[in-house]
């Protein structure tokens, strides 16, 4: 039934629309008759999608937000470039408001980027749900799934489905799990990625080869296997923030909120002073209703508009760490739902590495948040346990921690009851906040603080939600086999050391990248490396061109080397020490794209470098091995 009521309502709102124009920022409103006619949803498609179409200018957009005045305000401020962010940009210029969006940093810069990279419906929350009878734990699970198979619907060259092990060690863990994750799919319905299923400890260590047989002087019994989303976060959130661009917002990063403005009477907020912080510059923009999306940090925010204002966010932090491929098989993740000490413990492939993790423990927010060696060693003491492979401190590629915005319960005690709902709120009028959450709802929560907006400022959207079914830029007509088109079509042109070009092979690896990296897109991508000559990998071991620096530049709001290193690609999170190597070429490029003097050169590789240093691989942290050597 509560599906049914939603997608009714998805389908409701989509009968509404009217083949009518829908004002957006850029003064290109978009007409039917422009696209061939149809429903509005349709014709966003084919703009957002065309084949000619390019994002505005970094320029443009701050020209935008500049002429957004009291007496022409913007529908919607977003303060916040994060998933939800993002988002709700994209969900409320697709609704035909006038949008705008700043981020202090990058898109991505915060907690957006530093996931556990799975879409998941939460196994663990289902598991509270029927112990507890806690309703509200399973409709954020029925909520969870639904939105998993949305995401993944709505950027298929991000997102897929991979299977995970949960290891058994008696008869009674097997049955157990498996009823859980028979529970699990059928919670999920038609919502399903794949059937759970049960393995002998054969076939688990046929699958898994890696698989200790003995664990904490138990022994294998088998596994059960079910399925779950992963996802390139920061890749995603990208796509989500040019989309919405594409689509009429004015979304800006490395623009940071400096205070809120408020009506004559002192009683609403009503806008906000931006600094620039490429150039310094400063403005002033207004807007009739502002959201705070600004995770860790909308507590500050909503400081800013009333200083006596109380906490709402119990910081948590998780951390990861990045181990060589031969940890886990390809296809094939391990998750353990209760480890000794009560906590879960995974290992993922992921972009041809292993991740593994992760902590749950209270934190300070900062900006740039570093993993404690305590945490390091936490993990690999806990998937040590698991592995028939010698576990090594000295394998650690990278290591990074990310900070979550846990929505708080005056009741709980510890972070690990903290529920991972979402909250939106007014307490300010003018200012929204959402907060909590999670990467893999991130759709709904944009939707919810949308609405909350529209009612707060009094709004009236052309349109309804359009988000449900709407492609982020580089998904719409992707097919897992469209690297076939850029291995046979295209050449990767490369400049050698002694300034002669040779042509290269677009080998599989390359074209596999570019294709799951920019989707529809990556032609575009290709066509710069063959063209351009641009066609070199930026470092051994790793499929990333040259020609990426270029592109992300000139169609992605890439504005440093950090922006490349950590978030167009994410040679900062796979390993260190090759984006350390890395960035004197990326730096080169991007010099050339955005006219760097020899200074501004000298302070990228100066910021990128310390950048680097928190990211505690092996080659840039003092550790004392001990177990793992």
């Amino acid at each position: 039934m509560t599906r049914m009521r939603k997608l009714s309502g998805v389908v409701g709102a989509v009968i509404a629309t009217t083949s009518g124009g829908a004002m957006i920022l850029h003064n290109s409103s978009i007409s039917a008759s422009d696209y061939g006619g149809g429903s509005h949803l349709e014709t966003l498609r084919r703009k957002l999608h065309a084949l000619d179409a390019v994002v505005p200018s970094r320029e443009r957009l701050q020209s935008a937000l500049m002429a957004a005045n009291k007496a022409n305000p913007l529908d919607v401020l977003v303060i916040g470039g994060g998933a939800t962010g993002t988002g709700a940009a994209l969900d409320a210029v697709t609704r035909g408001l006038k949008v705008g969006l700043v981020e202090r940093e990058d898109f991505a810069s915060g907690t957006s980027s530093r996931s556990t990279k799975l879409l998941h419906g939460g196994v663990r929350y289902l598991e509270k749900a029927v112990f507890n009878l806690d309703y509200g734990q399973y409709k954020l699970v029925l909520h969870a799934l639904d939105e998993r198979k949305r995401v993944i619907d709505n950027a298929p060259h991000l997102c897929h489905a991979l299977p995970c092990m949960t290891p058994c060690f008696s008869w009674f863990e097997a049955v157990y799990y498996w009823a859980g994750l028979k529970m699990y799919d059928l919670v999920a319905g038609r919502q399903l990625l794949h059937l759970s299923r049960y393995y002998s400890r054969k076939e688990s260590l046929e699958l898994f080869p890696t698989l200790a047989k003995e664990g904490n002087g138990r022994s294998l019994n088998g596994t059960v296997v079910y399925y779950d989303g992963q996802m390139n976060d920061s890749r995603l959130n990208v796509g989500l923030a040019c989309t919405a661009a594409l689509a009429g917002a004015a979304v800006l990063n490395h623009a940071e909120v400096v205070s809120l403005l408020k009506d004559d009477a002192g009683q609403r907020i009503i806008g906000a002073r931006i600094r620039n912080n490429l150039t310094g510059e400063e403005f002033d923009t207004y807007a009739k209703v502002i959201v705070n999306a600004s995770g860790p940090f909308c507590d500050g925010l909503r400081k800013m508009a009333d200083k006596n204002a109380q906490e709402m966010i119990a910081p948590s932090s998780g951390v990861h760490i990045t181990l060589p491929d031969y940890y886990s098989p390809k296809g094939m993740g391990l998750i353990v739902p209760k480890t000794k000490d009560g906590r879960v413990v995974f290992m993922l492939p992921w972009m041809g590495r292993t991740i593994a993790g992760t902590t749950d423990s209270s934190t300070s927010i900062t900006y740039l948040p570093e993993p404690r060696e305590d945490e390091i060693q936490f993990i690999l003491d806990a998937i040590s346990d698991y592995l028939n492979v010698k576990v090594r401190r000295a394998d650690v590629l990278s290591a990074w921690s990310g900070i979550r915005p846990l929505a708080v319960d005056p009741t709980a005690k510890n972070t690990e009851s903290i529920s991972r709902d979402h909250i939106v709120c007014e307490d300010y009028p003018g200012l929204v906040t959402i907060t909590g959450g999670k990467w893999t709802t991130y759709r709904s929560m944009a939707e919810d603080a949308v609405n909350a907006a529209i009612k707060s400022g009094k709004l009236t959207p052309a349109y309804g939600c359009m988000t449900n079914k709407l492609c982020i830029v580089g998904g719409e007509g992707w097919d897992p086999s469209s690297f076939t088109v850029l291995a046979q079509q295209y050449k990767r042109m490369k400049s050698t050391h002694g300034g002669k070009v040779v042509p290269a092979v677009m080998d599989s690896a390359a074209a596999r990248h570019l294709s799951c990296a920019y989707g529809t897109l990556a032609q575009r991508v290709a066509a710069i490396a063959q063209n351009e000559n641009l066609g070199k990998r930026l470092v051994h071991g790793y499929p990333y061109l040259e020609a990426e620096v270029a592109y992300c530049a000139r169609n992605e709001y890439c504005e440093s080397a950090i922006d490349f290193i950590a978030r167009r690609t994410r040679l900062a999170f796979l390993e260190t020490d090759a984006a350390r190597r890395a960035l004197p070429r990326v730096i080169e490029i991007l010099a050339k794209e955005h006219k760097w003097d020899n200074s501004r050169q000298k302070e990228e590789l100066q910021k990128a470098t310390i950048f680097l240093k928190t990211f505690k691989s092996s080659k840039n942290s003092q550790f004392h091995d001990g177990k793992h050597t």
